[in-house]
């Protein structure tokens, strides 16, 4: 069954970017697999309002290991009060890893938010940035350009599914927008942080839904669902 979809709802599509995918400098596990089922809900054109982020890197940004001394990939360290964990250097500004995936047809976005520019402050979340030196989160800008084309309700797909996707989703909520998961259109670092992620989900009322069987019948059932 293929939900109705309102002039009011956005589509975002998080960090579907080189250096997540197998190869990359930080893969999801089985992050390709999402690039064919997400470039079917773009073509169908089912969304007014298409948005993208894109991990926007410093070189020595805080959160990559090799930024501190004798740290590896996936320590956690604290930081500004809250936990940080160190990545493996990746979407570093400029660079081939950093791109949207070349395997789809991006020209149906609306914007790119970039974030995690600031070498200080990492950036999961769509909405905002992690909390910074003085203790407060800044805004991407992402919801006030939501809300002044009268958005209402999102839907969230892309990379990681634990990670920034979950942290899109949390904010979302938080903002007060409708929020919806497009949870095969997702992956994780790790699969099996999938229970916790599923369990947030489920206690912040985030709309879990899954489109493989808006595809069975494509491109019959996304044409009409398009009308």
């Amino acid at each position: 069954m293929t939900p109705s979809i309102s002039d009011h709802a956005a589509l975002i599509l998080v960090d579907v970017q080189s250096d997540f995918m197998p190869g990359g400098a930080l893969a999801c596990h089985e992050g390709d697999a999402i690039v064919p089922g997400i470039n079917h809900l773009l073509k169908a054109g089912l969304f007014r309002h298409v948005v993208a982020t894109q991990d926007w890197h410093p070189r020595g940004h805080v959160s990559f290991a090799s930024t501190h001394t004798g740290k590896h990939p996936f320590e956690r360290i604290p930081l500004y009060g809250h936990a940080q964990t160190l990545w493996p250097a990746h979407c570093v500004q400029g660079t081939p890893g950093a791109a949207l995936h070349q395997g789809i047809d991006w020209s149906s976005l609306n914007a790119v938010i970039r974030k995690g520019s600031d070498p200080r402050v990492d950036s999961y979340s769509a909405f905002r940035e992690n909390h910074g030196p003085h203790g407060n989160r800044p805004s991407t800008g992402l919801a006030g350009w939501l809300r002044e084309r009268d958005i209402v309700e999102v839907y969230i797909c892309g990379l990681a599914r634990d990670i920034c996707v979950l942290w899109t989703a949390q904010d979302a909520v938080e903002l007060g927008f409708q929020t919806r998961l497009l949870w095969d259109l997702t992956r994780p670092v790790t699969p099996d942080s999938d229970i916790a992620t599923r369990t947030r989900l489920d206690r912040l009322e985030v709309t879990v839904l899954d489109t493989n069987s808006w595809f069975d019948t494509y491109p019959a059932a996304l044409t009409a669902w398009a009308r």
